[in-house]
């Protein structure tokens, strides 16, 4: 069972609840800065995607960010414009520029945190290739067809950034938050070759080119939808439980979310605001129940889709059933490629950020370093939160038949995180803490020695931080 604490999960729920509101109102804003240049469902959709996709990104964290994407997105968004062009007029060059620039913006990832933001640059115009309607050349809007992607990338960038930064000023939503410094423990993983960003870029590529020719070949007028779904199960990877994880929590939600479609579309015309006014209130809980479980945002995002192809005059159960079929198989390839092609075990990958968020609270403990925070120590719990999903549901199924569990190491230290920063808040440092630290630290290496041990670091933080 999760350690997470019913105030917690309130905490986390007022949280995405704030930064749904915010990124609805940007992509409101941006739509209809979208429709102003250039009238069309296509635009509308591309204003949506992408400050949906810049929100998560989180590009505008600081004003070198801003810049940054300021300045390449245009030079990106004009080479996905030229990708766009021949997955239409030559698909077969198309799909493997596609595949090319997917394989760099994952690989590039090993290099630092420039290039970390590169790829992040590189990744958000092609994802939105495989979502938004083509914007014919001959539409009518004041912008030539091939920069609307370029303006409406900027348009996003804008709203994005500027709500975000009132929204931060005002407290609404808490600043920024700053990546962890990396701090490292040696382990036997990292000396994987490839390492594991190649490895999944390599995975990637696989998937994404496997899908390309199943799509073409099967499915030539909806390929997009296998594309996509390889894409998504396998962005983001931590490791190949992660990805058959994220892809069960895919199907599931695309399913409920075509059921919940086929009844509401035979409801709503087709034609009104009020279809517009569901659209985003089914994009505006997705994006706030996200948070809670990604089967979420695949049922609402579904929803919307649904009620857009209504408002676009289209049928929506004829397009939604083939469609569930296309995400299921996407999820397939995915997951074969994570699983059959260098994997990465996600108990490794878990492992690794274990080590991490210890080696950061031994920082935060240290006496020599001035000043004590516990802000690189509670990243360091939350990108291991991040993973403890999956391992939770897989316990739920494996307990009886095995005794280690991983997710007893997430619980396990999550329930330190508490303690451990009223501890550093305090600034006291015991010695006997300390000790249970670097034995947790060591124990790493030995999964059958690492749950011992973290119960051990959870036993010596709980007197002292209550001032016993």
């Amino acid at each position: 069972m999760t350690t997470e604490t019913p105030g917690i999960r309130t905490h986390t729920t007022l949280r995405a609840l704030r930064e749904a509101s915010v990124t609805i109102l940007a992509a409101i804003a941006t739509l209809l800065c979208a429709q102003a240049i250039a009238p069309g469902p296509g635009s509308a959709v591309l204003a949506v995607v992408l400050c949906l996709t810049l929100s998560r990104s989180e590009l505008d964290r600081d004003r070198r960010g801003r810049i940054e994407a300021a300045i390449a997105l245009p030079m990106v968004g004009l080479a996905a414009v030229g990708v766009g062009i021949l997955l239409h007029r030559s698909p077969w060059i198309g799909a493997l520029v596609f595949v090319i620039g997917m394989f760099l913006s994952i690989w590039l990832r090993q290099f630092g945190p420039m290039t970390r933001r590169a790829g992040s640059l590189i990744a958000l115009p092609f994802v939105v290739l495989l979502t938004t309607p083509r914007i014919a050349a001959t539409h009518a809007g004041v912008v030539p067809a091939p920069l609307v992607p370029v303006v409406v990338a900027l348009l996003g960038l804008l709203w994005v950034g500027m709500l975000h930064a009132v929204a931060r000023r005002t407290r609404f939503l808490p600043p920024a938050r700053k990546p962890p410094r990396p701090a490292t423990t040696p382990l036997h993983e990292s000396a994987l070759r490839p390492v594991a960003s190649t490895r999944m870029a390599i995975q990637m590529a696989v998937a994404l080119a496997a899908s390309f020719v199943v799509g073409y070949v099967f499915f030539a007028e909806r390929w997009a939808w296998i594309v996509l779904t390889a894409f998504i199960v396998n962005s983001g990877n931590r490791g190949r439980l992660d990805v058959a994880y994220k892809s069960i929590l895919r199907v599931v939600g695309a399913a409920a979310g075509t059921l919940l479609a086929v009844t509401l579309t035979r409801q709503v015309g087709s034609h009104d605001m009020t279809t517009v006014v569901l659209i985003f209130t089914a994009i505006f809980f997705g994006v706030w129940l996200r948070p809670l479980g990604y089967a979420w945002w695949a049922l609402f995002v579904t929803l919307a889709l649904a009620l857009l192809q209504g408002y676009t005059g289209m049928s929506a159960p004829l397009i939604l059933w083939p469609r569930l079929g296309e995400i299921v198989l996407g999820a397939i390839i995915g997951v074969v490629c994570a699983w059959f092609v260098l994997p990465v075990r996600s108990t490794d990958v878990l492992r690794r950020r274990l080590a991490d968020a210890l080696a950061s609270l031994a920082n935060a403990l240290d006496p020599a370093i001035t000043p004590r925070t516990s802000d690189d120590f509670v990243a360091a719990v939350a990108s291991v939160e991040l993973m403890a999903p999956a391992f939770r549901a897989t316990r739920l199924v494996t307990r009886r038949f095995y005794a280690t569990q991983p997710a007893d190491w997430a619980d396990t230290l999550a329930a330190c995180l508490g303690p451990a920063v009223a501890l550093i808040d305090q600034g006291e440092t015991p010695g006997s803490v300390r000790r249970a630290i670097g034995a947790a630290r060591k124990s790493v290496r030995e999964p059958a020695e690492l749950l011992p041990a973290l119960q051990d670091l959870r036993r010596s933080l709980t007197p002292v931080a209550d001032g016993e």
